[in-house]
C-alpha cells in the first residue's frame, strides 16, 4: 500500500488558478492559440467562480467535439478542481453562432423537409388469443 506524502508549505494553494487550467485545456484544440480570451470573475463569498471564454468560430467544432464531448470532459475537470477546494465554477463560451452538432447534415439528409417524420396509416394493436 503506497505511503500517502505530505505536501510542503510552498504546494498547498488556497485555490486553483482556474485562468490557467482552462488555458491549459481548451489551448490544444485551437489553430491560433493567442484568441482564447479568459474572463475569470470570482465572489469570494459564496466561493462562486464565472469563467468566460470566447475564441476564433472556425475552432468551435474542434473545443466542443463530436456531440459537445470535449467541452463535457473540460468542464468536469474544472468543475472536479473547483469542488476539492469547495468552489463552484461555471465555464460560459461566447460565441456569434448556436453550436450545431456533427451529425446534422445527417438528420437533415434524412427528414422530410418539415422536421416532421412520415407518419405511416395507424394500424390495430394485434389481438393475443389464449388456447
Amino acid at each position: 500500500m503506497p505511503n500517502k506524502t505530505e505536501l510542503s508549505g510552498d504546494q498547498i494553494a488556497g485555490s486553483p488558478d482556474y485562468e490557467k487550467l482552462v488555458r491549459f485545456l481548451i489551448e490544444p484544440f485551437l489553430e491560433n492559440p493567442q484568441t482564447l480570451s479568459v474572463n475569470l470573475e470570482t465572489n469570494p463569498n459564496n466561493r462562486k467562480i464565472w469563467l468566460r471564454i470566447a475564441f476564433d468560430k472556425e475552432d468551435r467544432g474542434k473545443v466542443f467535439g463530436r456531440g459537445g464531448r470535449n467541452i463535457q470532459a473540460i468542464r468536469t475537470t474544472i468543475k472536479t478542481a473547483a469542488e476539492a477546494h469547495n468552489d463552484s465554477v461555471f465555464l460560459d463560451i461566447y460565441s456569434d453562432e448556436p453550436p450545431q452538432s456533427d451529425d446534422s447534415g445527417y438528420r437533415s439528409s434524412r427528414s422530410s423537409g418539415n422536421g416532421r417524420r412520415k407518419s405511416s396509416p395507424s394500424k390495430p394493436a394485434p389481438k393475443i388469443v389464449k388456447k
